[in-house]
């Protein structure tokens, strides 16, 4: 055997260990490259259900966000001590008179016409009464007639009387002169009378004013025929006075604000033929009691007007300033809901809707006055949609003033 067959023997003999070497080394590599590959695999499929479980999650948040309401609000505004409300009046003349005739017959003349300021006693006009003048001159014959027989009969009485004492005449005689003379004396008294009713009816065809004023309306002429305002037949005022140096404005104030008018308050009054110009009252009676067809309390201011600027018969617009109900708020009308159940409002309250049975006060139109059911902190709803329930879940988005909702 060769030294290079002997060299190649021992080589033979160890093979099987180093081919066992070689092999457990390969399989090794194989399951290492195939446990960072499974490794690789679940972390990659871990990472994508966390990526879609994370998404659902967003998804779903985003959704309930979404699905919450947003809603403006607006906090209640607590009304002032005194208020001020505007109501409607009506001008009058202090004083105001129609003139009427107590006499029959014809106007002979008129001396003052409308717009004319007269003076108390100032004659107006005067009546024709031709009937009155030929029954005065008839009862001053009866009179003359009358005073004619009581003085014969006085005559008579006091003859008789001078002879009873020398018995020349009977009792009798001088008892029926006594009564002739008290007779005559009732007649010409009843005759007298009758003349001072003549006289007195003659006296009224001259119209004087009654008191200081403005002629208004004159509703007669020369020559009309005039009726007596005393009798049944129609009446004819000749004259309408007025006094305009005072004036009266009625006012009908609604039944809420009745407590807050008080006998003293001034008041001011705003006329359209007087813009930016305001005349001062003062509240001088009520009528104490609520009319029943108007819900309303009748209250009397007087102006003075010594210029005579205001016009009698004029409408006013009457500022009062009233005392308002305590805890009482305002708010805007568009926070209503109208319902079966009443007037409500929604307020927020922990994210939540709460609806509030309210109840109104005085209407201003844009906002309405609140005297019952709400709180100052309260969050009310502006414009809340018809199916808004309490416990529905809100988003506040905006907090407004009540003069800014518009």
């Amino acid at each position: 055997m060769s030294p290079n067959n002997e060299n190649v023997i021992p080589i033979v003999g160890k093979s099987p260990e180093l081919n066992k070497l070689g092999g457990g080394t390969h399989s090794f590599k194989q399951w290492l490259i195939a446990s960072i590959a499974l490794v690789v695999v679940v972390a990659l499929v871990v990472s994508g259900i966390w990526s879609r479980v994370r998404a659902n999650g967003k998804l779903r948040a985003e959704t309930s966000q979404v699905a919450i309401t947003a809603v403006s609000v607006v906090s209640p505004q607590r009304t002032t001590p005194v208020q001020e409300i505007i109501l409607p009046g009506n001008v009058e003349p202090f004083i105001t008179s129609p003139i009427y005739s107590r006499t029959n017959g014809y106007l002979e003349k008129w001396f003052v016409d409308i717009g004319a300021y007269v003076k108390k006693g100032q004659l107006l006009a005067v009546i024709e009464t031709p009937e009155i003048d030929q029954q005065l001159e008839q009862s001053l014959s009866n009179l003359n007639t009358a005073k004619a027989n009581l003085a014969l009969a006085e005559i008579t009485k006091n003859r008789y009387e001078g002879l009873l004492k020398s018995h020349a005449v009977a009792q009798q005689d001088v008892d029926n002169a006594v009564g002739t003379y008290n007779a005559n004396q009732a007649t010409v008294e009843a005759a007298g009378a009758n003349v001072k009713q003549l006289q007195a009816l003659q006296s009224f065809e001259k119209i004087y004013a009654p008191f200081d004023g403005v002629v208004t309306a004159r509703n007669t002429d020369i020559g009309d025929l005039i009726n007596s305002g005393s009798n049944g037949g129609v009446k004819t005022d000749l004259f309408h006075i007025a006094q305009p140096g005072v004036l009266r404005v009625y006012v009908n104030v609604p039944e809420e604000y009745s407590q807050g008018v008080k006998v003293g308050m001034t008041a001011d009054l705003v006329l359209a033929e007087f813009p930016g110009r305001n005349f001062q009252g003062k509240l001088v009676r009520t009528a104490d009691a609520i009319n029943v067809s108007t819900r309303t309390l009748l209250i009397e201011i007087d102006v003075n007007n010594p210029a005579g600027t205001l016009l009698t018969g004029s409408y006013a617009e009457v500022h009062l300033k009233v005392a308002s109900q305590a805890s009482t708020f305002l708010l805007p009308v568009n926070t209503l809901i109208f319902r079966s159940e009443g007037l409500q409002v929604g307020t927020v309250k922990d994210g939540s809707v709460a609806l509030t049975t309210v109840t109104p006060g005085h209407d201003f139109g844009d906002q309405i006055e609140i005297v019952a059911g709400l709180k100052s902190n309260d969050q009310v709803i502006i414009n809340p949609p018809d199916s808004i329930v309490s416990g529905q879940k809100v988003q506040i988005v905006q907090s407004t003033l009540p003069g800014d909702t518009k």
